[in-house]
């Protein structure tokens, strides 16, 4: 499959890869090793929760980028951000419904069940204040950036119509600390109302909650609008921006990982402060990335991964993997049946992103740009 390279960003794609690629060899620790502990297994299993991390200041780095651009062509009204959602909406929904619907089919294929509140998934309302149910578990990260295409773009509408002689710019900061600010009010609350008794515990409660954790897709935004506004100083002071991204990165979770800290035995740190800092880190890298430029070898394959990025994220868990282990027992296998179940789950779940891209994704993509759509949004 050829892929064009043409108007895409070479170190967005690499993050983007190498998001998903941190989420495939931390759910193939679930896969061999599943019921086993190691501290090799924990630090794969730490990045791969990294790399969700990254998918989400990623998505809000390039929705506050396109939300900027709409701004600056003078594109305000509410036909202009119907037509920024239906965009969104294009891009997302359909192969998140389709992936809900392939899921609940096999349920009920190999369990013979349906799950209760299984509608709450059609209006991503499962994990917006309380925990995820254990089915389809990928979906709690997609409620979250749903509700931040949605939230925030409303916002700023409103602050938009109520505030007409007040600079866009402004407006756009006021929308993201806002938001963030209101995040923070949550997590406080629920700091003072709740304890953590564990690890598992505090990203059922918090990171996986859509009222805890919108904000890191608004960190995005943040610097989406630093980068955008102050690009020259910014481009200037990427490597010293790099250092201190890493810096940040490792010094945070090295003392984690030096000390033991839990959430359990650090709650404030864990509640409040942890996963602000950790998309700060990542966001830092940003610049750096934004200025790579690809290689002669590999970027065909760096960027074919990352537009597969999405199905890949959807179908390699709650399909693929799952899907292995009700039929195999992995732990009765030899070293040589695991590897070869290993390369099964890698190939099958690249195969089926790809023939979700090309048979179902591109397709239904490529229809939001068409004159029909346009012409619904604007006549």
């Amino acid at each position: 499959m050829y892929i064009n390279l043409k108007n895409r960003i070479f170190g967005l794609d690499v993050l983007r890869a190498i998001a998903i690629l941190l989420v495939l060899f931390s759910h193939s620790t679930l896969l061999l090793f599943p019921n086993q502990q190691h501290i090799l297994i924990t630090v794969i299993q730490f990045f791969g929760t990294v790399g969700v991390d990254l998918f989400f200041v990623l998505s809000g780095f390039l929705i506050g980028t396109i939300l900027l651009k709409q701004l600056q062509k003078g594109e305000a009204k509410f036909k202009d951000f119907g037509y920024f959602w239906v965009r969104r909406w294009f891009r997302t929904l359909p192969n998140y419904f389709l992936i809900l619907l392939i899921n609940i089919a096999l349920l009920w294929a190999l369990k013979g069940k349906v799950i209760n509140g299984i509608g709450g998934y059609f209006g991503f309302i499962q994990n917006f204040n309380s925990p995820h149910p254990d089915f389809f578990t990928e979906a709690w990260s997609l409620s979250i950036e749903e509700y931040a295409y949605m939230i925030g773009p409303l916002i700023l509408f409103v602050l938009l119509c109520c505030f007409k002689k007040t600079s866009y710019n402004n407006l756009f900061l006021l929308t993201v600390f806002s938001v963030i600010i209101a995040v923070i009010c949550f997590r406080i609350n629920f700091h003072v109302n709740n304890s953590i008794t564990s690890m598992h515990d505090w990203s059922q409660h918090i990171r996986k909650v859509v009222i805890y954790r919108i904000d890191s897709i608004y960190y995005g935004f943040l610097v989406a609008f630093v980068i955008y506004n102050f690009n020259k100083f910014i481009v200037k002071h990427k490597n010293l921006l790099f250092g201190l991204g890493l810096v940040l990165f490792l010094g945070i979770h090295v003392l984690i990982f030096s000390f033991g800290v839990q959430p359990e035995t650090a709650t404030l740190f864990f509640n409040m402060f942890y996963l602000p800092l950790l998309s700060i880190s990542l966001l830092l890298l940003f610049p750096f990335f934004l200025e790579w430029k690809p290689k002669r070898f590999f970027n065909s394959q760096i960027t074919s991964i990352s537009i597969w990025s999405y199905g890949l994220y959807l179908v390699n868990y709650s399909i693929v993997l799952l899907t292995i282990q009700h039929f195999v027992d992995i732990n009765l296998q030899s070293s040589i049946v695991k590897l070869i179940i290993l390369v099964a789950y890698w190939l099958i779940s690249f195969l089926l992103a790809y023939l979700l891209y090309k048979f179902f994704e591109n397709p239904i993509t490529n229809l939001r740009d068409s004159r029909y759509i346009k012409r619904f949004i604007y006549d």
